[in-house]
């Protein structure tokens, strides 16, 4: 196991066994995002995705909780403080779409294959960081919320994109619109969930599918996970295309050629991964 400086105590990371583990850990206040944690989380994002021992991430949340979303106490307008300079709308929304980008945008077109394990409620904010992730594993007593329409606010880092991808738009708009409580089971039910599990096998659970994957043809997957991406914006035609472009890169990579050796000689493929 190898630990990743992050620059704070408030996100911890780690790369054991071909997986990246992110920990939101600020459990008393619910792992909230904030002025030091957020910063953190981007940057580390991209350390892993450089990073030739991790192939595939997880990103979970210290205690009962997966992430509380933006910290309550620091909205309503107090939050620049008396000192800091009037903006312009435009420059309002110039800055939040480029923290959007930065962090949702960016986990969910990441190199590497992620799954957000959540031990406790995601809202909000939150909700949207594990929307992004490719997978989702929730511990039994888990809920999410859109949360939003409990503070006055419409939404932002993607969720209303992800959520109707994952769910349809007439259920996204109630379960923005209501802010109601998703049990674990729901989501499950839903497709909002892979896996629902209990609270004491969360991790291991969501660590053996993250080995699994990262210890597979690493390319094969990472182009997979391009082509389910590019099939949300494009048409059968363009999708086609896509695959044939990624299956021609993958037939000359020494993970196909070791993987086709290893099915002919009745064996599980070894491929050559970084330690």
């Amino acid at each position: 196991m190898t630990a990743i400086d992050t620059g704070t105590n408030e996100l911890l990371c780690e790369v054991a066994d071909g997986v990246g583990t992110v920990t939101l850990n600020k459990p008393e206040k619910r792992n909230a995002l904030g002025d030091v944690l957020t910063p953190a989380l981007r940057v580390v994002l991209l350390t892993l995705e450089e990073d030739e021992r991790c192939g595939a991430v997880v990103v979970t949340g210290a205690g009962r909780a997966f992430c509380a979303g933006g910290d309550v106490s620091g909205m309503g307008g107090g939050r620049r403080g008396a000192d800091a300079p009037l903006r312009s709308h435009q420059e309002a929304v110039d800055e939040l779409v480029q923290r959007q980008e930065t962090l949702t945008l960016r986990l969910h077109e990441l190199a590497k294959p992620t799954i957000a394990a959540l031990p406790g409620p995601a809202a909000g904010a939150g909700l949207s960081i594990a929307l992004a992730c490719d997978m989702r594993i929730m511990a039994d007593s888990a809920f999410v919320t859109t949360a939003f329409a409990n503070i006055g606010l419409s939404g932002d880092y993607g969720g209303s994109w992800l959520l109707t991808r994952l769910v349809g738009p007439a259920l996204a708009k109630e379960l923005y619109m209501t802010a109601r409580r998703i049990p674990a089971e729901e989501c499950l039910a839903l497709g909002i969930a892979n896996c629902v599990v209990p609270f004491d096998e969360l991790q291991e659970t969501a660590n053996e599918l993250a080995r699994r994957i990262a210890n597979g043809p690493r390319e094969a997957i990472r182009y997979m996970k391009e082509n389910v991406n590019f099939a949300l914006g494009a048409d059968l035609k363009a999708s086609l295309a896509q695959e044939a472009d990624r299956m021609v890169r993958c037939s000359g990579t020494d993970d196909h050629r070791e993987a086709v050796r290893a099915f002919m000689e009745k064996r599980p493929p070894r491929f050559n991964h970084p330690a």
